[in-house]
């Protein structure tokens, strides 16, 4: 039956198992009395919606706490084993595969490397396939269990009705791949488990905004510097983030040819692919056949020598003109969205790291309009390599909340 709002009693049950969920999972341990004024719900409806929730293995009692004056309160929690996501990483270099359960810790990961960042279509879904088989076999999981599968991918994401998820990846060689059709073919899972596909991006920023640096901020950016650069917008309007093609902002007008086959990119400035390929044109010496994070750490120690050696000056010198263009790039941002915290992450940035960031700081904030530089905070995530991973997970995980259990 429908109210005068068109909610049913099934949507209202939904809503008020969800709320309770989620306040547990963020805040809990909590008892009953708490979550009232968290979730906003009477002291009646939290009594049937946990009763409900215990009765379904979803929440079980983590101890007691002693009250004032009265009988000891019990504590609530989410139950860890009931429920399970799989986050899968589409990398720059290889493919990552972790099965976590519903508290997000890891039980399992595989890892498929790609060999010089060929992203034949075939060859990464056989990726993902067998790495969700390695890990379900690890974790010695049934594959009806799983919650879902969330998967990063570089590039747009296209949500159809007729194909489900399609990629549109022009730097990677992808022109309307219908990548979910492709996973459900030959799956080592049933088909009830529902797939979640979405920008590389955009999972790193739901990673840091629900577990990392970006925690309580309304108004957040994260940044995802790999290969190449992308950006995940966060505001009280897209709660579960947005992704930016901020990599292919114009920076230089006929300058260095992107590969996404335009001319004058940031991503072609400010990427790990066009940094390397600037320091080896000026003479710099990369290991040979070398992937890119082996020639980014090379480059690092040769610009920065542990020994206290003379630092190549090449090195330097490109390092630097990169970090103003990656700055000049993040004032772009803060001018148009005007941001509490940009976070930069993925694992170029990781790896060059607190080293890097004062120059990254200082460019943009020298480019940026006094008023949001003063404003903004910029600082490197916390959730390290796995964050793309971790927020592929977040999608299932979501939708869990969404469904209310």
């Amino acid at each position: 039956m429908a109210g005068r709002n068109g909610r049913t009693v099934r949507d209202l049950r939904r809503a008020n198992r969800g709320a309770v969920l989620q306040r547990l999972y963020f805040d809990g341990p909590l008892s009953r009395f708490e979550l009232g004024p968290a979730t906003g719900l009477s002291s009646g409806s939290v009594s049937n919606v946990v009763a409900d929730l215990i009765g379904d293995g979803l929440v079980e009692e983590a101890g007691s706490v002693d009250s004032d004056g009265g009988r000891p309160r019990t504590l609530l929690r989410v139950t860890p084993d009931s429920g399970h996501m799989i986050g899968v990483d589409v990398g720059e270099t290889r493919v990552r595969v972790e099965l976590f359960d519903l508290t997000l810790t890891e039980l399992a990961r595989a890892e498929r490397p790609l060999e010089q960042q060929r992203y034949e279509v075939d060859v990464i879904v056989d990726h993902i396939h067998a790495g969700i088989t390695e890990v379900l076999t690890a974790a010695g999981l049934a594959p009806e269990r799983l919650l879902g599968v969330g998967i990063g991918v570089p590039g747009i994401v296209e949500h159809t009705p007729d194909r489900g998820a399609v990629v549109h990846g022009q730097t990677i060689g992808w022109d309307a791949v219908a990548l979910e059709s492709l996973l459900r073919s030959g799956s080592p899972l049933p088909d009830g488990v529902p797939r979640f596909i979405d920008n590389g991006a955009r999972t790193l920023g739901q990673a840091e905004m629900w577990f990392g640096a970006g925690r309580g901020a309304r108004n957040a950016l994260v940044v995802l510097f790999g290969s190449g650069v992308g950006a995940c917008l966060v505001t009280p309007e897209a709660e579960h983030g947005r992704a930016v093609e901020w990599g292919h902002l114009t920076v230089r007008v006929r300058g260095r040819r992107c590969r996404c086959g335009a001319l004058g990119c940031l991503e072609a400035y400010a990427g790990a692919e066009s940094l390397l390929a600037r320091w080896r044109e000026e003479g710099g010496r990369a290991p040979r056949d070398a992937d890119e994070e082996t020639a980014l750490t090379a480059m690092l120690a040769a610009a920065y020598p542990p020994d206290g050696t003379a630092a190549d000056p090449v090195a330097l010198a490109v390092l630097e003109e990169t970090a103003e263009y990656l700055g000049a790039g993040l004032s772009d941002l803060i001018n148009l969205f005007q941001p509490e915290r940009i976070l930069m992450g993925g694992w170029a940035g990781l790896q060059l790291g607190a080293r890097f960031l004062p120059a990254v700081r200082r460019h943009a904030l020298s480019y940026a309009l006094r008023h949001p530089a003063e404003n903004v905070t910029i600082e490197l995530g916390s959730l390290g390599p796995d964050a793309v991973t971790v927020g592929a997970a977040i999608l299932p995980l979501a939708d869990f909340f969404a469904r209310g259990g």
